[in-house]
């Protein structure tokens, strides 16, 4: 954390509690005294016309944060140093903040001791304002300072805390944090005094960067006499005092890359010693036993190796770590709300694709049942007219028959009649006619019959590469059965209407059948009617044969007389005749 940061934070405590009402705003009249202490303590220049100048501009109301801010920066913060004391300072801003804000009559602890936590507060807080301490932090301080007290981690009970502060917020501010500790709820079972030492090796470690202290002996350089000492790690020297209340310093042993540190063989009655070589002078200590000093030896060590690599202490580095950890997590999990968001998106458009679908499929059915109802209709307009085509054709027999009856009356009429033998040839040529139209059409119909049937076979293929379309299709992956449904559907639909037009050629053919046979019993008729029309024709050549002179062959003499002509005319006659049957058989 930079030097700015740090200074910020303690000047943000003292500028809320300037803020009585919590509106933001401070009047300029406590920022100048703000102002002045702030320069004092850090050893500044103060001047006072430059905040009137800075805020000339402004009415005499209060000032808001972001107002003093670039004062702040530019007047105070840029021109610091480094050479104050950072303990007068932050005793300064506490003052300030602790007036306002803490409440002495509930805490176990004095108020050093809340300086001193309010300090670490700032220390593990977020750099956000206003200022907090995350559950992770908080759990770190509690760890240190169970730590620090000698007592032993209870983790149940934290976590318990920690689902009553889940459940509220997720962090504490500084206040809140100083009535935790102050009250004793995790320190159930020490004394104040265990509770303050503990405090205050936590705030030695974090704030004041004393890695480790404790008293040894040290040899004098000029008289060589061993003194003891109380000793102070810090990450960039050593120093010693008389006492462990501080109160009298002795000197310095600063550390570098350069700096060593090794142990010594026991000589002049002491036991335990090694040796510290600093850049400009080695010294000669002793422990109080084997394990404080390899402590001391491997601190030491720790200290140099974080200098040559220009690392900051271990606890504020592990604190860096803890903050890009969670920056780390935040954008994971604001990452996994955005690609939740996402998939949630979509899930919804899949939702409104699959509702279409479901629209799509109910019209579709609705399609189908409306087509469906419809080729019922057709089939029913289909049979009522060939049921009329059937009653029609019922007639039209009856009336043939009828027919038959009048032209059996008149042919037993025309039997009698000669004259009316040339319609009879004419009759006769009509029925030939009949016949040539009846075999035309037998013909016509033999067509019709296998284009019906080449079309039939053509649909029964498409029907069957259709459905073996639709079991390949059926046989694909479940993610393509989805996307093929429609099509599928579609399918099912071109299945039905090809049924519908093989179910209506299948009627046609039939049709086409009984007309056949309708042609080919017409054809039957006319030739059956043709043969009696020749047999007849016959017979009445046979009565109209036209008088010549007779021959003089020998007369045939029948039942009723004389014939008309002789054995040989009959032959030829027979000749004749059969020569006509045999024309008329080869020209049908």
């Amino acid at each position: 954390m930079a030097l700015r940061d740090e200074l910020l934070k303690s000047i943000w405590h003292a500028f809320t509690a300037l803020d009585v009402d919590k509106s933001g705003k401070v009047s300029k009249s406590q920022l100048k005294v703000l102002s002045h202490n702030l320069c004092t303590v850090m050893k500044i220049p103060h001047d006072p016309v430059a905040l009137e100048e800075h805020f000339k501009d402004d009415d005499e109301g209060p000032v808001s944060t972001q107002g003093y801010m670039p004062y702040l920066n530019k007047f105070i913060l840029d021109k610091v140093t480094g050479n104050f004391d950072r303990q007068d300072f932050n005793k300064m801003c506490w003052t300030l903040s602790s007036r306002k804000n803490l409440d002495q009559s509930k805490l176990l602890i004095t108020n050093d001791d809340a300086f001193k936590i309010w300090c670490i507060f700032n220390f593990l807080s977020e750099d956000r304002y206003p200022l907090t301490m995350v559950t992770e932090e908080i759990e770190y301080f509690l760890r240190k300072l169970t730590e620090a007290m000698g007592g032993s981690w209870v983790e149940e009970r934290f976590e318990d805390y920690k689902l009553q502060l889940n459940s509220k917020q997720q962090s504490l501010n500084v206040w809140e944090l100083i009535l935790l500790i102050g009250s004793g709820h995790f320190s159930k079972g020490m004394d104040r005094q265990t509770l303050s030492m503990g405090i205050n090796e936590v705030y030695q470690e974090l704030i004041m960067d004393v890695l480790k202290q404790g008293y040894m002996m040290k040899k004098g350089h000029k008289r060589k006499n061993w003194t003891e000492r109380w000793f102070m790690l810090k990450p960039n020297s050593i120093s010693y005092y008389t006492g462990e209340d501080l109160a009298e310093k002795k000197g310095d042993i600063l550390l570098d890359g350069n700096c060593s540190v090794e142990p010594l063989q026991d000589k002049e009655g002491k036991k335990c010693l090694f040796l510290i070589k600093s850049s400009y002078k080695s010294f000669e200590i002793t422990a109080s036993d084997k394990k404080k000093k390899q402590e001391w030896i491997q601190a030491i060590q720790t200290c140099v190796s974080l200098l040559r690599q220009g690392r900051p202490a271990p606890h504020r580095e592990a604190r860096q770590k803890r903050r890009e950890l969670r920056l780390k997590q935040q954008a994971e999990q604001e990452e996994l709300e955005l690609r939740m968001s996402e998939l949630q998106t979509a899930n919804e458009a899949k939702q409104r694709e699959l509702e279409n679908m479901r629209k799509a499929l109910e019209e579709a059915a609705n399609n189908a049942a409306d087509e469906e109802r419809r080729r019922l209709q057709t089939q029913t307009e289909l049979q009522d007219r060939y049921r009329t085509d059937l009653e029609r054709e019922k007639m039209v027999r009856q009336q043939m028959e009828e027919q038959v009856a009048q032209k059996s009356t008149e042919l037993e009429q025309y039997l009698q009649r000669v004259r009316e033998l040339e319609d009879m040839y004419r009759q006769l040529e009509d029925a030939l006619e009949d016949e040539r139209r009846a075999r035309q059409d037998e013909e016509a119909v033999r067509r019709l019959q296998a284009r019906l049937l080449e079309e039939e076979a053509t649909k029964r293929e498409e029907l069957e590469e259709l459905h073996l379309r639709q079991q390949r299709a059926i046989s694909q992956t479940e993610a393509e059965k989805e996307e093929l449904q429609k099509e599928r559907m579609a399918k099912e639909s071109a299945l039905q209407a090809a049924m519908s037009q093989l179910d209506q050629l299948e009627q046609e053919r039939q049709g086409a059948l009984e007309q056949y046979q309708t042609v080919m019993k017409k054809l039957e008729d006319a030739t059956n009617n043709t043969k009696t029309w020749k047999h007849k024709v016959a017979e009445h050549e046979g009565l109209l044969r036209l008088i010549q002179p007779g021959s003089k062959g020998q007369q045939m003499i029948t039942n009723w007389g004389p014939a008309a002509f002789s054995n040989a005319e009959l032959s030829l006659r027979e000749k004749k005749w059969q020569e006509m049957k045999n024309q008329t058989t080869q020209a049908q």
